[in-house]
């Protein structure tokens, strides 16, 4: 089982490497540098022996994490900076336990993580500003669009845009107002096309404070208040129909329909990543 891990991952790590060279983010001999730098194991032990940062990616368990942070205090120096992936925990919670808090931080990459350049950078309570400030120039080095948040809140800033967005789409499609083409259409075709350029609040200003103003104070009234997956999600999660993973929920994934997305969406991201490294905003 071991050996089968490893050699998906250095499979997986291939892939990318070649999809980035292949797309010219860089050569061929960046890749197989990078390759040769990259080494897999097993072993917890082996992994940190010369660690000086770490970014666990262990799946959303707290009790596996806070199990993880145990075993790493004890392996590495105090100096050591350890940082947790985790897409919604609060730092001061998952380090709630550990003898050095302070050396603490989340840095959240966005999926697919080789081509998407945000990471969200997530301060607990006791967290101190040299790691922050070494986490800012590790993710610089990586070419990544860190951001800081000044307090910790749930689900940080990207997922709790998503999910309000989410939301309303769920409650469009139970109220039956369209169709679930109809809704992913008045995204991809109209406030998916400006927010590359221009973030919700930048929006707001090239509209008008006062128009959007007003359209708050009638439309807030009428949007989504769920407090729980609606209805249809709700009876697709029940019925094991979960997405790409199982051929069907919302939409039907047959094989050659999941390739097609896939490729879509990895040739959509890798224009903006090669235009971002072009006009250098990820500096």
């Amino acid at each position: 089982m071991k050996t089968l891990i490893l050699e998906n991952a250095d499979k997986g790590l291939h892939n990318k490497l070649k999809v980035m060279s292949d797309n010219q983010l860089f050569t061929p001999e960046h890749a197989t540098e990078i390759r040769k730098r990259t080494q897999f194991t097993t072993s917890l032990e082996e992994a940190t022996s010369n660690a000086i940062f770490i970014i666990e990616v262990v799946p959303e368990s707290l009790v596996l994490k806070k199990a993880l942070y145990e075993r790493l205090e004890a392996l590495v120096e105090d100096d050591v900076v350890m940082a947790s992936n985790t897409s919604g925990f609060k730092p001061s919670l998952l380090a709630a336990d550990m003898r050095r808090p302070e050396r603490f931080v989340v840095t959240h990459f966005w999926n697919p993580a080789d081509l998407m350049p945000l990471v969200e950078v997530v301060k607990g309570e006791h967290t101190d500003e040299d790691t922050v400030q070494r986490t800012m120039d590790v993710l610089t080095l990586m070419n990544k669009k860190a951001i800081v948040l000044n307090q910790e809140v749930p689900g940080f800033i990207g997922n709790r845009l998503q999910y309000a967005l989410f939301r309303e789409a769920q409650a469009l499609l139970d109220a039956g107002a369209a169709s679930k083409e109809d809704i992913g259409a008045a995204v991809t075709y109209s406030i998916g096309r400006r927010l590359p350029v221009t973030g919700p609040l930048m929006s707001a200003d090239m509209g008008g404070l006062d128009i959007f103003s007003d359209i708050y104070n009638y439309l807030f009234e009428d949007l989504s208040t769920y407090q729980r997956s609606g209805e249809v999600l709700s009876q697709l999660v029940s019925e094991k129909k979960l997405g790409d993973k199982t051929g069907e929920s919302f939409y039907a994934w047959e094989s050659d329909v999941s390739e097609k997305i896939n490729e879509e969406r990895e040739r959509t991201l890798i224009y903006f990543l090669k235009n971002d490294l072009k006009t250098g905003a990820l500096k």
